[in-house]
């Protein structure tokens, strides 16, 4: 039956609000006069301007990239080899070793950054980039595993059969078909274990040293004394850089998928 109310719409339409508002909100106000966001005096390019002349802020934007890339590229090493070991262990022990490796997202992250902390003061590790990207490697491992472990799934087996039985190894086996067809898997994992190092708060507090300063920690700290507008700024540059990284990657994607339908379409005519 269908269903002749505008309910549907007016809930889509408040979620959509509701979600992107304080988006524009953020954007708007970077470029107010007034350093309070209450209060809009003119149109201003003063707090782009402050943005570039703070050292501290983009000296905190840099560690957190170098600290999610790092973690990101360790997880894929770590969560793709485990995925696929895990693969080939016996039935009861797979789940066990499962149940194992996806602790570091269903324990309070709280719990998870003092139990980092209590290690590494144990082990005399300095707290610093060091402990940062181990703490995050260590909980954004998961996220890989759980994408690579979907894409192992629906894989046909009978191609590592086929390259079995013409000679290759199975390093051969996992570099030449293996890791291709994992590829997609990996880089979801990644991208999404770089968002989650990226946007982490709590255990990097936990874990950081006196002298590496983070993003999201920098921003959380100035809490207390109020968000300068130069926050906003920064904010606008990352969500426009995300989105012309978004956009860049539709625009391959669509030439792709036309080159692509090219190819076939000459085939056919050659045949």
């Amino acid at each position: 039956m269908k269903n002749r109310t505008s309910l549907p719409n007016l809930f889509l339409g408040f979620v959509t609000v509701l979600l992107y508002l304080p988006i524009v909100l953020v954007i708007v106000y970077s470029f107010n006069e007034s350093k309070l966001s209450s209060v809009w005096a003119g149109f201003s390019l003063k707090w782009y301007r402050a943005l570039f002349r703070d050292t501290a802020l983009f000296e905190a934007l840099g560690n957190s990239l170098i600290l999610g890339l790092s973690a990101s590229c360790a997880a894929a090493v770590i969560g793709t080899l485990g995925a696929f070991g895990f693969s080939r262990i016996k039935p009861r022990s797979r789940s066990l070793v499962e149940t194992l490796s996806m602790l570091p997202i269903m324990i309070p992250e709280i719990i998870l950054g003092m139990v980092f902390m209590v290690f590494f003061s144990l082990i005399g590790l300095p707290f610093g980039m060091t402990t940062l990207i181990l703490a995050h490697t260590a909980f954004c491992v998961p996220y890989v595993y759980m994408m690579v472990k979907a894409r192992l799934v629906g894989l046909d087996k009978s191609l590592y059969e086929a390259a079995r039985d013409l000679g290759a190894s199975e390093v051969r086996v996992f570099f030449d078909i293996t890791l291709p067809l994992l590829a997609p898997a990996i880089l979801s994992g990644m991208l999404l274990s770089f968002a989650m190092s990226f946007d982490d708060v709590i255990i990097s507090i936990f874990v950081t040293g006196v002298t590496v300063n983070t993003l999201p920690i920098k921003i959380y700290t100035q809490i207390r004394t109020g968000i300068s507008p130069e926050i906003n700024a920064l904010c606008t540059l990352m969500l426009a850089a995300t989105i012309l990284l978004v956009l860049a990657a539709w625009l391959v994607n669509r030439a792709g998928s036309r080159s692509k339908v090219v190819t076939e379409a000459s085939s056919v005519s050659n045949l």
